[in-house]
């Protein structure tokens, strides 16, 4: 499969960012859905991104290229960047402080098993659930082919889908309920170059329905007049 993206180094973020010694800020790594404000709006957060680099161009099948294998690709390389960048505020995502895996507004994340039961459970042990699953599924050989010639199964786009959904809620509960932690410690320009990249990329390629977006839709339309900058 094709190589992964990866992004620049942050450029020096706003003076007003919070600074990392506010992480024990006792307003910090609490659910952002008990609070009306939305601070990943705000102007001078909302501006800040790693790289100019032109997000239509880079999402675009590239001629010549087979579409499965764009999309195994660049499936893998998401995972690897929102597993890396939720792993940094790993230590702030706890049953104690998310005991649900929340997005914006009242939206709750319900896992589902293998046996179709619905369990309603805290964020940390969700995105365990997920990370797993998509790890599981890049690794198998039947759905996620690495030998040359070898053929994607049918239902390849389904699950691609699915990897994307997750990969999606991961990103809204960051934004929901640790983005005062992403300000802290001056990772805002990764994420939102990052959900910029992930929602153009589901958008060229029709692998989110709106209602699975909807929650964010304001920080997408948000994002998306800042790249018409």
């Amino acid at each position: 499969m094709g190589g992964c993206h990866s992004y620049p180094s942050a450029t020096k973020t706003d003076g007003t960012a919070l600074q990392p010694s506010d992480i024990n800020n006792e307003k910090l790594g609490i659910n952002n859905n008990n609070l009306e404000e939305r601070p990943y709006l705000q102007q001078q957060f909302v501006c800040q991104r790693v790289t100019h680099t032109d997000m239509f161009a880079l999402t675009a099948l590239p001629p010549g290229i087979d579409k499965a294998e764009w999309l195994a690709s660049n499936t893998v390389a998401f995972f690897k960047h929102i597993n890396l960048f939720s792993s940094a505020l790993s230590e702030f995502c706890t049953p104690s402080t998310c005991p649900t895996a929340c997005g914006p507004g009242n939206t709750v994340y319900v896992w589902t098993d293998e046996q179709g039961r619905k369990l309603k459970c805290s964020a940390p042990l969700y995105f365990d659930y997920a990370m797993s699953y998509i790890q599981d599924l890049l690794t198998d050989e039947d759905v996620f082919p690495t030998k040359t010639g070898a053929v994607f199964p049918t239902g390849f786009v389904f699950l691609v889908q699915k990897v994307f959904l997750l990969l999606f809620r991961t990103l809204a509960h960051i934004y929901w309920c640790h983005y005062r932690e992403t300000l802290a410690m001056g990772l805002h320009p990764h994420l939102n170059t990052l959900f910029t990249h992930l929602t153009l990329f589901c958008r060229q390629h029709a692998l989110l329905e709106p209602e699975d977006t909807e929650p964010l839709q304001d920080l997408i339309t948000a994002l998306g007049q800042q790249g018409a900058t």
